[in-house]
């Protein structure tokens, strides 16, 4: 049995970069140019405009293994009993100048990929990770995104400006979520910066009001699954859901009111930029369908807040299938694009955000939408005409867009890659499964355990999404991607998470085995 390596899958996601249009390598006059970038640059260039802001107590939540910060937050409260809130962005556009070979690179991959065996960091990683990261215990230069938080949770917009922050403390999602929730204790990253726990006690409840305010007026509340390989020793050992907490949730919340913020005050000054969008679905009348199944009548009319108490419900009467259903919605929805918006044309808003203006600010080392949202916004800063014309925005709105589903398609398929590598041996189990998709391409499962995603080759019929039942493994093609399952018996009984562990296809069962190999062609 072939065994693969950390490095061998590696080397199957550098190919799958090249299959899909990325470069996976940076070139030496990338590399060299890099070397000839300071950290100490930005301090030189500073203006008497920067406002020195490091005294405040900033802080960042972010992944374990995350190193290219973007963003810091802080908080306090004002009047009329309103949150000011201050977000803020790594100044990457310091460091990356408008044609250079680091900004050509940037834009042809448009995006940073991430396919769980490695990160294809969208810059090279001396400045993504250090000078322009805004690393825990360093100044930085950054933009600051000033907004406050009325008690409702609407959103009055401030001011934005170049200030120069400190971070005192990078923290982590999974503690601090655990401890808002009070399934967890107070993290030692907290507890160890005076006064900080107030702070993100502040910055919480400022969260818990703009979630609120959103979900009132239709922003949709969807959970995907989504599995990161456990890697041991150099190989993949096991694979783990990600569950959002409440510190994703409150670092999505403070993003999307920047975004906001920014889009608003970039059309306030009359700058034609780049937005991110969500039309109204065009399969609508399948969502309808979807929801009249499950006894709920929708609006022949797309509508953002029908349908999200719509999920709201689901998620309360079905929590165990929700994230397979928010995927089935999520399809039906249809992607999300960058756009030109030229201030005073129609705006197609972002639907399953339920607002008008959005567009994305807020992670310039890992997206180039974001780098060139920051130079729209310098230039206004120093009263300088647009670095963008409109033809140019265009052209970068569709190329980012193009390279974001393309980042999501390689990032699915190393998903695959490494689940059927995790499988590899398995052969004939028997496993315990949900149905996760049922169309003309072909009816999909997803194993409860490991959560590896294939198609259902046999047997299929009458399966619908989201029932419970039992497959049995067949084949695998780690190198493609492929995960085949058959049927196996009925199920008599429901059956949950906690029931035994998946069955051997035992030898004995010779004669059976042989009509399957005769059935699918296989050699003898």
């Amino acid at each position: 049995m072939k065994l693969y390596s950390i490095y061998h899958l590696q080397s199957i996601a550098h190919r799958v970069m090249g299959k899909y249009g990325f470069l996976s390598h940076f070139p030496r006059k990338v590399i060299k140019e890099v070397r000839h970038r300071h950290k100490e640059i930005p301090f030189r260039m500073a203006e008497r405009s920067v406002r020195d802001l490091r005294n405040l107590l900033w802080s960042s939540i972010d992944n374990v293994d995350s190193f290219d910060l973007d963003q810091l937050i802080y908080c306090e409260r004002s009047s009329l009993q309103e949150i000011r809130a201050l977000v803020a962005i790594a100044d990457v556009d310091v460091f990356v100048e408008k044609g250079s070979r680091i900004d050509k690179y940037a834009f042809h991959n448009g995006t940073s990929v991430y396919t769980g065996v490695q990160t294809f960091s969208m810059l090279p990683e001396k400045l993504s990770h250090d000078f322009s990261s805004l690393r825990e215990g360093e100044d930085r230069l950054a933009i600051v995104i000033e907004f406050f938080v009325r008690k409702n949770g609407s959103v009055r917009s401030g001011e934005i400006y170049r200030a120069m922050v400190h971070n005192r403390a990078k923290l982590i999602y999974e503690p601090v979520g655990d401890w808002l929730e009070q399934k967890g204790l107070l993290p030692d990253e907290v507890a160890s910066v005076a006064d900080l726990e107030e702070q993100i006690r502040l910055q919480d409840e400022a969260a818990q009001r703009l979630q609120e305010f959103r979900r009132k007026n239709g922003a949709l509340e969807l959970e995907t699954i989504e599995a990161s390989p456990v890697i041991n020793d150099g190989r993949v050992v096991d694979l783990v859901i990600r569950q959002k907490n409440r510190a994703h949730y409150l670092i999505e919340n403070f993003m999307v009111a920047a975004n906001g913020t920014m889009a608003q005050f970039l059309e306030s000054q009359g700058v034609p930029m780049i937005q991110r969008v969500v039309r109204e679905p065009e399969h609508w009348p399948r969502i309808v369908e979807v929801a009249a199944s499950l006894g709920v009548d929708l609006p022949k009319e797309a509508d953002p807040r029908a349908l999200t108490d719509f999920l709201i419900r689901q998620r309360e009467t079905d929590p165990e299938h929700f994230p397979d259903f928010s995927l089935t919605i999520v399809k039906l929805l249809g992607s999300a694009e960058y756009v030109c918006f030229q201030p005073g044309k129609q705006k197609y808003g972002h639907f399953g955000l339920a607002i008008k203006d959005y567009t994305h600010s807020t992670a310039p080392n890992r997206r180039y939408v974001d780098l060139v949202t920051q130079r729209l916004l310098k230039a206004v800063l120093k009263n300088k005409n647009s670095p963008y014309n409109k033809r140019e925005l265009s052209q970068i709105a569709d190329w980012c867009t193009d390279r974001d589903k393309a980042a999501k398609k390689v990032e699915r398929f190393m998903g695959k890659v490494v689940a059927s590598v995790l499988l590899k041996g398995r052969e004939g189990e028997i496993f315990e499964a949900i149905v996760t998709g049922a169309t003309e391409k072909g009816t999909f499962v997803r194993l409860l355990h490991p959560p590896a995603e294939g198609k259902v080759m046999y047997g299929e019929e009458g399966m619908e999404v989201g029932q419970k039942v039992r497959v049995r493994l067949i084949k695998l093609q780690p190198e493609k991607g492929f995960i085949d399952f058959e049927r196996a018996e009925k199920m008599s009984r429901a059956f949950t998470k906690e029931d035994q562990e998946p069955q051997r296809f035992l030898p004995s069962r010779r004669k059976e085995r042989k009509q399957l190999r005769r059935r699918r062609g296989w050699k003898q």
